[in-house]
């Protein structure tokens, strides 16, 4: 991510590259969680989303810009929606884990980092349908910006608040309180039950060893 900080054909062909990695990553190794009847259309449905809104991000690349306003907007939409997508699924994963393991404790880490992924993802659309929602200030004209409040994405969910990329208007306002409020529950949330696991797991373990010494 460091290296899409600049404008140019060379930024927009790596930050489509991590985001087409990223969708494809989470099309191959997250299943669907709900009843079967309408589980595979939802897969379909899924990963058509995430093709079609990775496949959306090279368009500039061949045609010198985003083609207008509309395209792009429905650009970030799709993107928005596959990214919430995953990150529902991914934690409707975690909280069916049996028992807590490095795997596990990947997963969790891995869905830190994608909250903060899909808040640039979001802010970045509802930049684009309400134009002014953010003040992206002065390192806004040499960056991308999805790159640019990808950044901001993950200095709010951390609570640091630099002050350098700041909501303009009320639409930005209220995008950053539901941004904290989803990275503050999150983390409150996943701690919660992957220390209930973890606890659980323990005292399992105990008792087949209790098991064994009796017999």
């Amino acid at each position: 991510m460091p290296f899409t900080a600049t404008r140019g054909w060379q930024a927009h062909v790596l930050l489509a590259l991590v985001f087409n990695l990223l969708i494809l990553q989470s099309i191959r190794t997250l299943p669907v969680i709900g009843g079967v009847s309408y589980a595979q259309l939802r897969q379909e449905g899924f990963r058509g989303i995430g093709v079609v809104g990775g496949l959306g991000l090279w368009v500039p690349l061949f045609t010198g810009g985003w083609p207008d306003g509309l395209f792009r907007a429905v650009e970030m939409v799709l993107l928005s929606l596959f990214f919430l997508l995953t990150s529902v699924r991914l934690v409707r994963l975690l909280a069916r884990v049996p028992r807590v393991n490095v795997q596990v404790m990947a997963g969790a880490a891995a869905g830190y980092l994608h909250l903060g992924l899909t808040g640039g993802v979001l802010a970045t659309a509802t930049q684009v349908l309400v134009p002014g929602s953010f003040s992206l200030g002065e390192a806004a004209i040499h960056q991308l910006v999805l790159d640019r409040l990808t950044y901001f994405s993950f200095v709010t969910i951390a609570g640091v608040g630099y002050g350098d990329v700041v909501p303009a208007n009320a639409v930005g306002e209220r995008f950053v309180i539901l941004l904290s409020v989803a990275s503050t529950l999150y983390v409150a949330l996943l701690v919660g039950l992957l220390l209930g696991r973890f606890i659980a797991s323990e005292e399992v373990e105990m008792l087949e060893d209790d098991q064994l010494d009796l017999g």
